[in-house]
């Protein structure tokens, strides 16, 4: 099951979905709630995202999925581990913000440029798949971002509780969203977490594809 982040679709995941078929894979990938070919919504709660997720798993027949999340879709796929731990067998969170704590002061995102090479990926892929820039909803957007600003101490209680295998990747270049700082204690909490660094910024899956693949692909497969 793949989750693209905000603004994305489905379709940011094709190499990825190619790779996983050609090992005998089965994938899935959603577009989420005011994306893609979904509908709009009068509301977009993170908790609506994840049982959205877990409801298609439901409606598939899915008893078992590995889940791999970009930055929003990693913060959903990390609550349908949590509010269902028996459903995902292994976790990938890329560039997934952590949640604050109620003492956390918001995290600065130091702006920068992009790199010819950010700058060539994003816009291919903006021609590639225009749907997915006219379909967004736009109105999500400040709501994403205070609840990614609001502490959220439950997250933080259920981490030791989770049952499956995760996967942490972290861009180290500006523009990477994930404080290290928060990484390091969520990866202290959880029982079975590993963490990737990969010398990126915020969308490790477009821009560094085949670092992207040598980290997740053995992860899924073996």
């Amino acid at each position: 099951m793949l989750v693209h982040g905000l603004g994305g679709d489905g379709r940011t995941w094709d190499r990825l979905a190619r790779r996983l078929t050609a090992a005998g894979r089965r994938v899935v990938a959603v577009d989420l709630r005011g994306h893609g070919r979904s509908a709009r919504a009068s509301s977009y709660r993170f908790s609506e995202f994840a049982a959205d997720v877990a409801g298609l798993c439901e409606h598939l027949g899915f008893d078992t999925v590995d889940l791999v999340g970009h930055s929003l879709g990693g913060h959903t796929g990390s609550l349908v581990a949590q509010h269902q731990p028996g459903l995902v067998r292994r976790l990938v969170l890329e560039e997934a913000p952590m949640p604050l704590r109620e003492s956390d002061p918001i995290p600065e995102i130091p702006a920068h440029r992009p790199t010819p090479a950010e700058l060539w990926h994003a816009t291919t892929s903006m021609v590639l798949n225009p749907r997915a820039v006219f379909s967004f909803d736009r109105s999500m957007t400040e709501s994403v971002m205070f609840q990614f600003r609001t502490p959220n101490p439950v997250w933080w209680e259920q981490l030791p509780s989770m049952k499956s295998q995760t996967m942490l990747l972290r861009g180290v270049r500006r523009g990477s969203m994930v404080d290290p700082r928060l990484l390091t204690d969520a990866l202290s909490l959880l029982p079975n977490g590993v963490v990737q660094e990969i010398p990126c910024g915020h969308s490790i899956h477009r821009d560094r594809s085949e670092h992207f693949a040598a980290a997740v692909m053995p992860f899924l497969t073996d």
